[in-house]
């Protein structure tokens, strides 16, 4: 079996693609957004429509970018907790100086 890092180094970790939110109300929402946009389809020209579709790709790619800068965010702030735990080991143990 690889190692985390093996897999890093090779490129095959995507967390992005494993990230499923386990909230209950995940699925039924995405359920009334498609149809919710079924019904815009019809109400809405073509063009309309494309241009609507425009704005909600956009709407995830800029949802996605926020998503990126979270796991970033958190990640930096899980190594620097780890560091300073690690560091700060010293305080717990008894009779050395």
């Amino acid at each position: 079996m690889k190692t985390i890092l093996e897999e890093l180094y090779n490129g095959n970790l995507y967390p992005s693609e494993l990230i499923v939110s386990k909230d209950p109300k995940y699925r039924p929402l995405n359920k009334r957004i498609s149809e919710i946009l079924a019904i815009w389809k019809k109400k809405l020209s073509e063009d309309d429509y494309n241009q609507l579709e425009t704005l909600l790709d956009l709407r995830s790619q800029s949802s996605s970018m926020e998503a990126t800068e979270s796991f970033v965010c958190g990640f930096r702030l899980g190594a620097l907790i780890m560091i300073e735990v690690l560091s700060g080991k010293e305080e717990f143990l008894r009779g050395e100086e």
